[in-house]
């Protein structure tokens, strides 16, 4: 009992931190309180996260076509995030077991240094007019780009609120894209969508500007759609792991040897990619983004050189640290879509507490670095089975049937023999009863 009384003394005094001692020993039911307190959230609020059915079949007959139900995923909350100097509380939705913990436990070994610094680009989007039959493709660019100021007036009155909050279309590109049916003009319409991530506005201005450019070109316009490959929007996150903090020089060459053979292998690098996206799509879902464009743009980015490659980069500095970096487009934002449709997703970005597209692109590039940190150091110690195994028994435990006063001893038993499995969870708790 006093021991239990100095925890939750403990807990109570860190309450208004994201440096919870003892987080995932706290019920679900202690969880959601002190996520609703680290964040302000109302009682209505959390209970979009804990009670099933927050999104609605009212609701959900609107969000897609042919509606037959809903369907759950667990949401959790990876803890000691210290981005730019604030606390984070990070909202992750997902079914894969060890990433939650993962991603805080990388995030808890940052702070020694100061935790992660971020940077971001800006809002600006990709709207692509793909215009084909064009008989001097190298004249009609330069004519595209003599018209520069008309395509984007004409592209700024498809919407002017916008234009007004300080986004619109802003620039152009012109490139000419080599293809099996000849030489294609392809104009770049660069927008700042502001906090949205854009893509019906950059559509519609694609639209607009067609003829125009039909008739600079004298060819026909094709394709008018945005791009995934938002790289005009890029966020960027570098943290320093300190030897100490992360077990010693060993790991920290570990690591680097880890990364070299992912920069150099696109084999390894989709896996390892995986790994950073394990972490990201969980906040983009979370928070009601398109974590499918997410994916499409992030690995389009690493194809970029002359072949596919990592998306972070680990290095040892002078004093014998760890430091990593990333850099990724990130079409996220916070106006439009499922974030203003999902209550569950409203919910999260109010635990999250951003602000701005531009703060939850940083938030998520931050993210993508711990997650990848994590899945490098634990190649580079014990090997990444380890701890996953360990909770992918607990599900697979809950599958056989374990009831929670079981669940520990059948784990503790699956892992020590080495046999994971629902036949051996089966099996020890049969010798159980």
């Amino acid at each position: 009992m006093e021991q239990e009384r100095r925890f939750d003394e403990e807990r109570i005094l860190n309450m208004k931190t994201n440096q919870y001692s003892g987080f995932h020993k706290l019920t679900m039911e202690q969880r959601a309180a002190e996520v609703a307190e680290f964040s302000g959230l109302t009682e209505e609020e959390i209970g979009r996260l804990t009670n099933p059915g927050a999104l609605t079949n009212e609701v959900a007959d609107h969000v897609i076509e042919n509606v037959i139900g809903t369907y759950q995923l667990p949401v959790g909350v990876a803890m000691n995030f210290l981005i730019n100097g604030k606390e984070y509380v990070i909202p992750m939705v997902l079914e894969e077991a060890s990433v939650v913990a993962a991603a805080s436990n990388a995030a808890k070994m940052a702070r020694a240094a100061g935790g992660f610094t971020t940077s971001y680009t800006g809002n600006i989007m990709i709207a692509q007019v793909q215009c084909i039959g064009v008989a001097n493709p190298y004249f009609a660019r330069q004519n595209i780009l003599h018209h520069k100021e008309e395509i984007l007036a004409i592209a700024n009155e498809k919407d002017p609120v916008l234009v007004k909050l300080t986004g619109g279309a802003k620039d152009l590109e012109v490139r000419i894209v080599d293809s099996q049916i000849g030489p294609m003009v392809v104009t770049h319409l660069l927008v700042d969508t502001g906090d949205a991530m854009g893509a019906n506005a950059v559509n519609t201005m694609a639209e607009a500007v067609a003829p125009t450019i039909e008739q600079l070109t004298g060819g026909t316009v094709k394709l008018r759609i945005l791009s995934n490959l938002a790289d005009h929007r890029l966020a960027r996150a570098t943290a320093t792991f300190t030897k100490e903090a992360i077990g010693g020089e060993d790991v920290v060459d570990g690591v680097v040897a880890a990364y070299a053979f992912a920069a150099a292998d696109p084999y390894r690098a989709a896996t390892s990619n995986k790994g950073i996206m394990n972490g990201i799509d969980p906040v983009v879902v979370a928070t009601g983004n398109d974590w499918r464009g997410m994916e499409a743009g992030v690995h389009s980015y690493c194809s970029r050189g002359d072949h596919y490659t990592s998306l972070t980069r680990w290095e040892k500095d002078a004093d014998g640290n760890l430091t990593g970096s990333i850099e990724l487009p990130t079409p996220v934002g916070l106006v439009g879509g499922a974030t203003k449709i999902h209550p569950a997703a409203q919910a999260c970005v109010k635990i999250l507490g951003v602000k701005t597209a531009a703060e939850l692109a940083q938030v998520i590039a931050a993210v993508g670095l711990a997650q990848n940190f994590a899945a490098m150091r634990a190649l580079a110690t014990d090997g990444i089975q380890k701890g996953h195994m360990k909770l992918h028994a607990r599900n697979l435990a809950t599958v056989a049937g374990a009831t929670p006063e079981q669940l520990d001893a059948v784990v503790a038993k699956m892992v020590a023999d080495k046999k994971v499995s629902v036949d051996y969870a089966k099996e020890i708790l049969a010798g159980m009863q």
